[in-house]
């Protein structure tokens, strides 16, 4: 529906200092500046996933700068997007919520500048992150090359475990891994810009890994082959998704653009749900040199992510159109 949305947009001509715009889905707006800057702008947010306020509201903050450093980019400052039920939150519950998404941007070193905040039905809390990059080293989900490496830094099954925390079945050790990845920063993409051999990034979110990686190939005309024994999955998720535990939004991704992915004959039903899983605050999917894996990687563990792993490669399509291929 949002493709065909933004496909019958009327602005039609952009302004060429526009690097990024709405063309491939990508991560977030690129604007240059002048030939050394140029400045990156998102807008993430979301209703609560947890019922701790000061964990929504670091969870929320690192969802929403994600898109800045899966750009290549470093932020600089963020605004706050605030709606609260004010007559039914007590206000230590909002504080909570906002000195959460502080402690968050603290971590990058950017202030929370400003924002808007109404009175909702419902809390929703995020931000617009702004950041700066060089216009030789952005980094797009269209650069993907034949023969790359492709990185996943997090784990997947964050929205499996969002599911159990609802059902009340996610224990506490489940719940401090949700919260661990969930609210690390993905800060290493700023590093990754800077390495030439780094060809195309960007962030698992709401479409899950499929959904993801496939705009990464139809942004860049290549296929991809995933080693499912290969693509790291937290644990707990595995074992409630084997038990049928997931979200509606996994079915919805798969019946988006299942079409164009290719699974293993008999592929049991819960790794078809893990591929799909929407993910909030998820990893950077990293198309680089082969040569250059064992540097990325390194670079993602230096940083915390230990369960980065290379999952597959990228390569020609073999018919008309890029597919996305799981062994």
């Amino acid at each position: 529906m949002l493709s065909r949305i933004i496909a019958e947009s009327p602005l039609k001509t952009l302004p060429a200092d526009l690097l990024v715009g709405i063309e491939t889905a990508d991560d977030a707006a690129v604007y240059r500046l002048n030939d050394s800057q140029a400045v990156i702008a998102t807008t993430d947010f979301f209703m609560p996933i947890v019922d701790d306020p000061r964990d929504f509201g670091r969870i929320a903050a690192a969802n929403a700068l994600s898109d800045v450093y899966a750009m290549g980019g470093r932020p600089i400052f963020a605004l706050a997007v605030v709606g609260m039920p004010i007559a039914k939150l007590p206000e230590a519950v909002i504080h909570a919520i906002l000195e959460g998404g502080a402690s968050v941007c603290a971590e990058a070193g950017i202030p929370i500048a400003g924002g808007h905040s109404i009175d909702s039905p419902e809390p929703i809390y995020g931000l617009v992150g702004i950041g700066i990059v060089r216009p030789d080293q952005i980094k797009t989900n269209r650069g993907a090359r034949d023969g790359d490496a492709l990185i996943l830094s997090k784990p997947l099954g964050i929205g499996i475990l969002s599911a159990a925390l609802k059902k009340g079945l996610l224990s506490s050790v489940g719940y401090d891994e949700m919260v661990r990845w969930t609210a690390r920063l993905n800060m290493t993409g700023a590093r990754l810009a800077e390495l030439s051999g780094v060809h195309a990034i960007t962030d698992v979110t709401g479409f899950g890994l499929a959904g993801h990686l496939l705009e990464i190939c139809r942004g860049s005309g290549t296929s991809a082959n995933v080693a499912l024994a290969a693509v790291p999955m937290i644990e707990e998720a595995v074992t409630h998704v084997r038990a049928g535990i997931a979200t509606g939004a996994s079915a919805r991704n798969w019946e988006s653009f299942g079409k164009d992915v290719d699974l293993p004959t008999a592929c049991p039903e819960w790794q078809n749900k893990m591929i799909t899983d929407p993910q909030t605050s998820g990893g950077l999917l990293v198309a680089c040199a082969p040569e250059l894996a064992g540097e990325v990687l390194a670079a993602f563990r230096s940083d915390g992510f230990d369960r980065a792993a290379v999952i597959g490669r990228f390569s020609v399509p073999v018919g008309a159109s890029p597919r996305l291929t799981f062994t």
